[in-house]
């Protein structure tokens, strides 16, 4: 049974992300964005007036304690999202948290533990599942017209500042393992259907002022036989963002976030896959229907635990390397 009742949100953090999830929710019927969160009162009540919120705070708690807030929405630094996570569960609120859920395997099953225990709808923010390009290919795959063979994929930003996607400072430091790899490392093991059984990572030089490795790269391979090879940088100074060239047993597709190309550049239309062509809004949708329908939504905790048990394992191997 569906719950048409208006679904209040909260969305915490005022940054590029959140502006992203703000416009999204606003799409949908039956939803309000009530409140936002931000680290700074000033900050928060300007993103709160630019979205049409009507309440300001700087305080996740304080939004926690409205009795009319039914979920929340983490765009907040990754170092923050478990304990935020666990916190909006603790306080029976449904949580979608952007990606990554955590930047360590423990954090991650702290939070599976407290979706278990508390019954929550609690959700990741793996937009690639959710991309109408990668759907395409996805529908492909579960009628057998398309078969991965490789997926090999670029992520590439021009980092060398500690800014974010609105060339603003940033309060915090960004991570190519935890955050970007997670994308492809899930979107893989997702796509081909099979679990990864064989990963490896190495990185190049730590950054001497941001402590990160600005170039990493990555292979898996999943138990069916397909293999992913994944390059990322930081340092990359051209075209930014994450592209999939998917080689497959009956083509190959290009997929550049919402859109979709063959293997020759060829634009193919996605247009119809789903209600709408963005990722993010097809994205807080699950959210939404999960809540309203009481069931386990795409890209739930649970689904998503086996990637960060491999970007554990993958981490252990690149600190492993740096001591030898």
């Amino acid at each position: 049974m569906t719950d048409d009742r208006t679904l209040r949100i909260a969305l915490a953090g005022g940054g590029a992300f959140g502006a992203k999830h703000a416009t999204a929710l606003r799409r949908i019927k039956g939803v309000e964005v009530a409140a936002v969160v931000s680290s700074n009162l000033e900050r928060a009540q300007k993103f709160a007036a630019e979205q049409g919120v009507a309440r300001a705070a700087t305080s996740l708690d304080e939004v926690l304690a409205m009795d009319d807030i039914d979920a929340v929405v983490l765009a907040t630094p990754t170092q923050l999202h478990a304990a935020q996570t666990l916190t909006c569960l603790d306080a029976g609120k449904h949580v979608q948290t952007e990606i990554p859920l955590a930047d360590s395997l423990a954090d991650a099953e702290a939070c599976q533990a407290a979706q278990e225990r508390t019954g929550l709808v609690a959700m990741v923010g793996h937009t690639r599942r959710f991309n109408p390009s990668h759907q395409w290919v996805r529908q492909r795959i579960a009628t057998g017209e398309f078969g991965i063979q490789q997926m090999d994929v670029q992520t590439y930003f021009f980092r060398r500042e500690n800014l974010n996607a609105l060339g603003e400072p940033r309060s915090w430091t960004d991570h190519l393992l935890w955050h970007h790899a997670a994308h492809t490392v899930d979107l893989f093991a997702y796509q081909t259907g099979s679990p990864i059984v064989q990963a490896h990572a190495i990185q190049g030089p730590i950054h001497p002022k941001l402590g990160i490795a600005m170039d990493m790269s990555i292979q898996l391979r999943a138990e069916n036989g397909a293999i992913c090879t994944l390059s990322l940088s930081f340092n990359n100074d051209g075209p930014l963002g994450t592209f999939f060239r998917y080689i497959g047993d009956t083509g190959t597709y290009i997929a550049r976030y919402d859109d979709l190309f063959t293997g020759k550049d060829e634009p193919i239309d996605v247009s119809g896959v789903d209600v709408s062509m963005d990722g993010i809004e097809l994205q807080d949708r699950e959210f939404v229907a999960a809540i309203r329908e009481g069931r386990e939504p795409n890209a739930s905790i649970a689904q998503v635990l086996p990637c960060y048990r491999t970007l554990a394992a993958l981490e252990q191997q690149l600190t492993a390397a740096a001591g030898s």
